[in-house]
This record gives structure tokens, C-alpha cells and sequence, in this order.
């Protein structure tokens, strides 16, 4: 069964089909956007062994050509030297305004591609088809697009909503399991910041979703993307709300950029230890009973899932160093480092008001049990 989860924006609004069966049947749901019968694909090299020629019989199935350009996989094509490679592609393949690409991938693709379609010809529609859970519960919905940069993740991009998202639930079957687990950060991340009963469904049912069971995995994505799509409606640029979403990330990018955007770290690993840091902060400063960091490392351990630094491979710089690359966050106003904490699981909140030296001593508490 098909799950529609409407993203309300006004004349940007858009819908979230979530599924099993949604490549194959992708052109009948992607034809009454087209002006013309043709869309244009930017994939990478995984995705495109594993998925690629189903795509495009779906979209020959609604008789819509399909050219496709195939980007390396990783962290590091989300960058400045691929991004001109979509843009010259697609100037070079007399993509109109009227037309529409498809980002098929994870959440590198998609955030590269959701750039790529927000500055071409100042702005095309595109289609968001994302393979992983990360990309499925997270980056595809929203239309935060961009790509990083020496100084940070992230840092230069634009609002650029989809115009259709089709998340298929097949596609999660072919992911690696450190790959799953890596999107499930994002999917507990949910229950974390605000819904404590979801977060009680995934203790109860996390092993088995992660183990295979479809109709858990489809449940899942379902309630992660419904609560995000409700926060973007509230507040689609990022003034309030919406920093909600980005409970763990702070101490995320940090470990992100310590680590070299490398798969010493994937970065829904990242966010799961964010996680849990977040709300071991919130308990030392007294805003949250100290057992709820310890359930929060209870389930991430359940799963199998990474939830300190010590299950980081390889050194990490100093507490000092890793506060030093807190500050090239986004969330930065006006200097100050703003921090999501929690008053307990399901409840969190945004704040300026953290102790620098608390942070720093949490990072030197965590590193020492390396």
C-alpha cells in the first residue's frame, strides 16, 4: 500500500508517497509534472548498479525518456567540482525551466542535486527518489539543498523544495547493514526531539525493522516524515522550529569535519552520538533526569548502533579543537554556539544558554573513555 504525507507550503506544497513498488511505477507518477516527456537523472555508481535500470523502466513504462549522468559515491562529491559538472550537464543537455531532474541517491545526491536544480536557469523543479532510510526519513523532504566546504558541512546551499518525493521501501532491502543503522540514527532522532510514544515503538520494534520487516520499516519512514513534514509547514527557512530537527547535529558536524568526511564516521553515526551527547549535557546541567541518556545508549547499543566516541575508529583532535569546529556551525547567532538540548526524550528545545566549559568538559569526559 502507497502512503501519501503531505508537505503543506502553499504554491510550494508537494507529497511524500511512501511505498514498495515506487521505481518501477515512478513515470505514472512523475508524468502529469512534465511539460515535455523527458527527465533527466543524476545518480551515483552504487545506487546506479543496484537501481538504475529499474528507473528507467518505470519511466518507459509512462513512455518518458530518461538521460542519466552517474557521479562517483561519497561524502566528497558533494562538492564544489561536482556540482559544476550537474550544471555544465545540464546546460550542455538544454534542460528548460519547465523541465524537471530527478536526484536518485541518498542524501549526497540529493542535497547536490537540489542545489544544482535551485541555481540552473535560477531555479527548475526536481524530483527527489532517495535510496537510503537517511535519505528517506531526512534530507529528501524539507528542500534544504547544498554542499560542503573546507571550512564545514553544509555551509553554502539554498531552500529549494521538491516537487514530488517517492520513497521506496524496497530499496532500503539492498542498503549494507552499517548503512541502515547509519539512517536509523535519524529515524530515533524523531522520537528523541519530539514524540516519546514513537521512540517507545522503536525500542519495542527497532531489532525487527532492522532485521528486515517491511511493514515496520514503512511505519517507520512514515511517522519520521510526517513529523518533518509538519515543523517544515511551521517554519520552512529555519527561524524557530525547525532547529529542532538538527538535535544532535551540532556535535555531529564537529566529529564530521575531526574525521574528514570520511566513512570513518557515517553521518547518521554521527547524529546518533550527537544524540546521546545532547541529552548527557542536558542531564549535567540539571534540565533532564540523568536516566534518560543512559535509555538513549541503551537502544543505541540494542541496535548495534554507535554512541560515544570510543566507537569512533582512528584519533579524534581535543575537546578544545572539536568546540573550535562547533563554531563553524550553521546554528551560530551572532557568535554564539546554540545547542538543541532536552527536558526529557520526546521533549527538546532550542538554547544559547550553555556554559561553554560544560561542553568542553563533556568532550574531555568522552574522550577519556577512549
Amino acid at each position: 500500500m502507497i502512503e501519501t504525507v503531505p508537505v503543506h507550503l502553499g504554491d510550494r506544497s508537494y507529497t511524500v508517497e511512501i511505498g514498495s513498488g515506487l521505481l518501477g511505477a515512478a513515470g505514472a507518477h512523475i508524468a502529469p509534472l512534465l511539460a515535455r516527456p523527458k527527465v533527466w537523472i543524476v545518480t551515483e555508481e552504487t545506487v546506479a548498479a543496484l537501481h538504475l535500470a529499474t528507473l528507467r523502466e518505470g519511466l518507459a513504462a509512462a513512455d518518458l525518456v530518461s538521460e542519466a549522468l552517474v557521479l562517483p559515491p561519497g561524502e566528497s562529491t558533494k562538492s564544489w567540482p561536482h556540482l559544476q559538472r550537474i550544471a555544465d550537464w545540464l546546460l550542455t543537455e538544454r534542460v528548460e525551466r519547465n523541465d524537471i531532474v530527478i536526484a536518485f541517491g541518498g542524501g549526497v545526491i540529493g542535497d547536490l542535486v537540489g542545489f544544482a536544480a535551485a541555481i540552473h536557469r535560477r531555479g527548475i523543479r526536481f524530483v527527489q527518489i532517495p535510496t537510503s532510510l537517511l535519505a528517506q526519513v531526512d534530507s529528501s523532504v524539507g528542500g534544504k539543498t547544498g554542499i560542503n566546504a573546507p571550512q564545514g558541512k553544509n555551509l553554502i546551499g539554498a531552500f529549494h523544495q521538491p516537487a514530488l518525493v517517492l520513497a521506496d521501501i524496497d530499496v532500503l532491502g539492498t542498503l549494507q547493514p552499517r548503512d541502515f543503522l547509519a539512517g536509523y540514527g535519524e529515524v530515533s532522532k524523531y522520537g528523541l526531539l519530539g514524540d516519546a510514544t514513537f521512540f517507545e515503538w522503536l525500542e519495542e520494534n527497532g531489532p525487527a525493522m532492522a532485521a528486515g520487516d517491511s511493514a515496520l520499516r514503512q511505519e517507520a519512514v512514515r511517522r519520521s516524515v510526517q513529523m518533518k513534514a509538519d515543523i517544515v509547514a511551521r517554519d520552512e527557512t529555519e527561524q524557530g522550529d525547525r532547529a529542532l530537527l538538527n538535535l544532535g547535529h551540532t556535535f555531529c558536524h564537529a566529529l564530521e569535519a575531526a574525521t574528514g568526511y570520511s566513512d570513518r564516521l557515517l553521518h547518521g553515526e554521527g547524529v546518533a552520538i550527537g544524540c546521546a551527547l545532547a541529552f548527557e549535557l542536558s542531564a549535567r546541567l540539571g534540565l533532564c533526569a540523568q536516566e534518560a541518556p543512559s535509555r538513549v545508549r541503551a537502544h543505541l547499543a540494542a541496535m548495534g548502533m554507535k554512541k560515544d566516541l570510543h566507537d569512533i575508529p582512528g584519533e579524534l583532535p581535543s575537546a578544545e579543537a572539536l568546540v573550535t569546529l562547533m563554531g563553524q556551525d550553521k546554528k551560530v547567532v551572532a557568535g554564539q554556539l546554540r545547542f538543541i538540548l532536552a527536558r526529557a526524550i520526546g521533549d527538546a528545545f532550542v538554547t544559547g544558554d550553555v556554559p561553554p566549559e560544560a561542553v568542553t568538559t563533556l568532550l574531555q569526559d568522552a574522550l577519556a573513555r577512549r
